[in-house]
């Protein structure tokens, strides 16, 4: 899409820089996934299921698959800033298009302070700090994601780079020696409290694979999107199950599920490799994981959010790129302060990190609804012979209704924004065509 004057002999139209490839596209990708489920989830799951919590993740790592190919296809059917925002516009018209887009700023400005929380907690574990200190340092980490896609897509797809290389090769690490302290007695019973526990576990560890349906926000970006989506969705969709499955595991396997604290089982796992230097280690890695998963999502949902403004969702002048590095910075801006402003509020109200996190997981996984709906719409109206798109639609749609009710009571904020952005975009619809028709 291009943003600018376009009569003869006005300036060139702005337009988004042509700069994600292949190996940028696979580090976006796996940042969005890979995220602060991995230092925590695999203990949790255990503790809830036992050893059987290792199903869950792997049937999830092969579930993720049709979601990710799902957004993939779509993206590259037609290539175009805010993603599932854009399946929405296309399938069912302005107005879900805008709801999806107040959606996403939701899953963005409640979810990324809280994550960031997280990984200020760890350097809190290693280096003992008050209450404020550890929000002034999750701060950081949302500023830092903010001044790298500041300075454009280039920057941030090579930062990310860089940064998923050095989680990949740590964790790759940690696989490599804690796999010699594998013991098969802590397999036994596999199934210490039954078999319906699997799907408790499923439905905690769920959002550890959102994240897929992020690198179509920068669908526009991309070199060559047909030829690069669908290559990149396998790399990443094998890289990151093969890591989550590894690290559940070696937690099972080394008993590292039993650990205690925030930490666990890293605390554990890491002691293993770093010895007394395992808490700094620990910490050190949140702090890479976190940011990567923070950079990618403000390089996404700032596109969203650009596409929305660009509708009259948001206002206007958020809705521009910037002419020098060719980057939607208002949006940039806006998405910074509105994280700044619940940042804030959760300091001052004390809310719970799970609370935070399950209303994030809450607007995702509706926007993963409307996403698959959606999908669903246009390959039927496409007339398409291969039948295998309606079905990864349509699977991806079954995963999101059956999940979207083990979010809880914190499903109600969704709910909320859905009814009322809907009902009003809606109504602001109606009277332009109204008005349109005098």
């Amino acid at each position: 899409m291009s943003e600018g004057p376009t009569s003869t002999g006005a300036a060139p139209a702005v337009g988004f820089r042509k700069a994600i490839r292949l190996r940028h596209a696979v580090a976006l990708y796996v940042s969005s996934v890979l995220g602060s489920g991995i230092l925590v989830l695999p203990g949790l799951a255990a503790q809830v299921a036992g050893p059987a919590s290792l199903l869950a993740w792997g049937l999830l790592a092969v579930a993720s698959l049709p979601l990710a190919l799902l957004f993939a296809t779509l993206s590259a059917r037609r290539p175009e800033a805010g993603g599932v925002y854009a399946f929405a516009k296309e399938a069912f018209g302005r107005p879900t298009a805008l709801t999806t887009g107040w959606l996403f700023a939701l899953w963005q400005v409640t979810g990324a302070p809280a994550v960031a929380l997280i990984a200020a907690s760890y350097l809190g574990y290693a280096f003992p700090t008050g209450r404020a200190v550890t929000y002034v340092l999750a701060f950081g980490i949302l500023l830092a994601a903010f001044l790298v896609n500041y300075r454009g897509i280039r920057l941030s797809s090579r930062v990310q780079l860089a940064v998923i290389g050095a989680i990949v090769a740590l964790l790759l690490v940690v696989l490599a020696v804690s796999g010699s302290r594998v013991s098969l007695a802590h397999f036994r019973p596999f199934f210490p409290h039954g078999v319906l526990p699997i799907g408790t576990a499923a439905a905690l560890i769920f959002w550890s694979f959102l994240g897929y349906e992020n690198v179509s926000n920068v669908a526009e970006e991309f070199a060559n999107p047909r030829r690069d989506f669908r290559r990149a969705v396998w790399g990443s969709v094998g890289l990151v199950g093969v890591l989550y499955v590894g690290v559940a595991f070696v937690t099972v396997g080394t008993g590292a599920a039993s650990a205690g604290g925030s930490v666990a089982p890293f605390a554990a796992l890491l002691g293993a490799v770093f010895g007394r230097y395992a808490a700094v280690a620990t910490a050190l890695l949140a702090v890479f994981i976190v940011f990567g998963v923070v950079n990618a999502y403000t390089t996404g949902m700032s596109r969203v959010t650009y596409a929305t403004a660009r509708d009259g969702g948001f206002p206007a002048t958020i809705g521009q790129l910037d002419p020098r590095t060719q980057v939607p910075s208002r949006a940039l801006l806006a998405v910074f302060l509105a994280e700044g402003v619940v940042f804030a509020v959760y300091y001052v109200t004390g809310v719970s990190l799970t609370t935070a996190l399950l209303v994030a997981s809450g607007a995702a996984i509706v926007v993963y609804l409307i996403g698959a709906a959606a999908g669903l719409r246009l390959f039927r109206r496409d007339g398409t012979t291969a039948r295998s798109e309606q079905w990864l639609a349509a699977i991806s749609l079954g995963i999101a209704i059956v999940v979207l009710p083990f979010v809880g009571w914190p499903l109600l904020v969704t709910v909320a924004l859905v009814v009322g952005v809907g009902l009003y975009f809606a109504r602001r619809e109606g009277r332009r065509s109204a008005t349109a028709e005098i």
